[in-house]
Parts: C-alpha cells; sequence; structure tokens
C-alpha cells in the first residue's frame, strides 16, 4: 500500500493509472475509521481497479466552537485498517499543502446548503465542497464513495459534481449501524457508557416513525411529533433538529407522497451526532 503525502504526487500518480487504463475508486475520510469507512473501501474495491483513500481532518468545515482539535485522530491505526481492506494507496496531505499561505478560492453550493446542517453550522458546507472539489482534481477518480448518514452532505456533493461537470460518479452507500442500531461515527467515541446506552434512542425514534408510515401515515407534522416524543424521554439526549424532506432536493414536504428522508441531529453529552432514514412506500 502506497501512502502519499503531495498533491502533485497524488495527482501525478493518479494519472499515471489512467493512462493504464485503470479506474480509480475513491473513498474520501476524515480518519479514525470503523466498519462504515471500510464499507465503502471495500465496496470500491469490488467496482474498481484501485482504490484510494483520504485521511485529511479539513479544518474549513469546523466553526469556532465545534470539535476541531479534539477529533478523533490515529493514522497508524488508520494505515493499517486500509491496508488490511486492500486499499492501494492512502492520501495523506497537510495543511499547508491543501491550503497554502494566500489560499483565497472555495467552492459553494447555495440553496442546498441553507437548511438543516447548513442552518446550524454555517459556512460548514463551503468547508466541504472546497475540500472535495480540491480532493476530486488531485486525485481524479472514475467513482467516490459517500455514506448516506451524511445524507445533505452526499446531496450537495451530487450537486456539485453536476453543476461543475465533474467526470465523476457519485455512489451513495447505506448507513452502517452498530448491533443496537447507532449508526457507526468516529463522534461515537466521545460518548460514556450511560450517554452511548441513550444514543440507542436516535435510531429507536426513526424507526418508530417508519413503522408509524409503513402503517399508513402520510402526514409529516405527524411523524415528526413520534421522533420528538420518543426522544423526550431520555434527558441525556438534546434534539437540536428533526426534520422530513424530499429526499432528492430536500425541500420541506408536508405530505408524504414520494421518497422522503427524516434528518436529526442531537446532542448526547458533548457529542453532536446526526442520522437519517429514508421513508420509501413499499
Amino acid at each position: 500500500m502506497e501512502v502519499i503525502e503531495k498533491p502533485e504526487e497524488m495527482q501525478k500518480r493518479s494519472l499515471e493509472l489512467r493512462s493504464q487504463g485503470k479506474t480509480i475508486g475513491f473513498v474520501p475520510t476524515m480518519g479514525y475509521f470503523h466498519e462504515g469507512h471500510l464499507s465503502l473501501m471495500r465496496r470500491a474495491k469490488r467496482e474498481c481497479d484501485v482504490v484510494v483513500v483520504s485521511i485529511y481532518v479539513n479544518p474549513l468545515q469546523f466553526g469556532p466552537r465545534e470539535d476541531f482539535n479534539r477529533y478523533p485522530r490515529d493514522l497508524q491505526r488508520d494505515l493499517k485498517m486500509a491496508e488490511e481492506v486492500g486499499v492501494d494507496i492512502v492520501f495523506v496531505p497537510k495543511d499547508e499543502d491543501m491550503y497554502p499561505e494566500g489560499y483565497q478560492t472555495f467552492v459553494e453550493v447555495t440553496e442546498l446548503t441553507k437548511v438543516l446542517e447548513g442552518f446550524y453550522r454555517p459556512n460548514h458546507f463551503r468547508g466541504v465542497t472546497t475540500v472535495v472539489a480540491k480532493l476530486f482534481n488531485i486525485v481524479l477518480p472514475h467513482k467516490a464513495y459517500f455514506g448516506e448518514k451524511d445524507f445533505q452532505q452526499l446531496r450537495v456533493v451530487q450537486r456539485m459534481v453536476k453543476d461543475l461537470n465533474f467526470p465523476i460518479e457519485i455512489v451513495p452507500c447505506s448507513t452502517v449501524r452498530e448491533p443496537d442500531g447507532l449508526a457507526m461515527s468516529s463522534r461515537n467515541t466521545y460518548l460514556s457508557e450511560d450517554e452511548r446506552k441513550a444514543a440507542i434512542l436516535l435510531n429507536q425514534a426513526l424507526r418508530a416513525a417508519d413503522e408509524l408510515f409503513r402503517s399508513g401515515e402520510r402526514n409529516v407534522a405527524r411523524l415528526k411529533a413520534k421522533v420528538w416524543e420518543i426522544l423526550a424521554t431520555e434527558p441525556l439526549v438534546r434534539p437540536q433538529y428533526v426534520e422530513i424532506v424530499d429526499a432528492e432536493n430536500l425541500e420541506p414536504v408536508f405530505t408524504i407522497d414520494k421518497p422522503a428522508v427524516i434528518l436529526l441531529a442531537a446532542f448526547v453529552g458533548q457529542a453532536r451526532l446526526i442520522d437519517e432514514w429514508v421513508l420509501v412506500s413499499e
């Protein structure tokens, strides 16, 4: 497994691979791998000739009072896990190479980023789209793999790729969960034992709304009320938002007559967790 630090070296390597007719699958990450990350790598391995994984905790997507400095990092652990699943190249850039002195260019998707995460985390998505655009130009992949847990991020990246004519297929991958239903996240490491038990409620609330939906309920207000009702039973869970939106354009819906998605964010202790559940009629 190759480990590359310099963007120009990564780009040169990708150009070599493309000239050999190799298809490149790319998994962008902030590291501290869990099974969710590994599942993306395995799928890329199945579908592409070469798998590139980036590890970069991007400062642009963190707000001033967020967890950039304490975000979990363990490069040697990550490199070992990546090698075990068969990753070919790990790209580990440094801040000074991604954002050199005098840097002043940003990529922004305007409308999709005004709501949900974008409302509560101003400039977060500008940081995401800027770094992803840079990574796409450096790695030059044919396919890039994103988890659906970060559902709004997935839609924002898809919009950017379409609007800017990136010749890249964005491959959505299902949320990977712990056996008790908690969505896997590097931030789960922040949870104490009691908080970890309380966090299960996020998935339980989503499942309860899905059961109500499957029983025939199509009124968004009643479905959201069910989620809020369950979250309110646990004092360690402090919901920030619960929304049900169109699964494609993230616009508000009031009655569900096409695929929709429940998106929520909640603080459990000091950890801010997000989750999603797509509502589709069978």
